[in-house]
């Protein structure tokens, strides 16, 4: 029976906790533009791709081995 009066103050404990950390998402700002980061998913960046590492023709890049050269 003391065992269940330990478990009931520890489930308190964690849903007091539990508000805590929500009441400080809720001033920090944390739910604020919850449409901002679904859409920004949608829209290009106005950057070109850069080419990958390693294709011939980029300067400062491995272009791999040389033809006639084996590993």
């Amino acid at each position: 029976m003391s065992n269940l009066i330990y478990l009931i103050a520890i489930a308190l404990l964690l849903g007091l906790l539990g508000l805590i950390a929500f009441l400080w998402a809720l001033r920090s700002g944390q739910f604020e533009d919850l449409d901002g980061a679904a859409n920004r998913i949608l829209f290009d960046d106005d950057d070109p791709p850069s080419p990958p590492v390693g294709t011939p023709g980029q300067k400062g890049g491995d272009a791999g081995p040389e033809k006639g050269k084996s590993l």
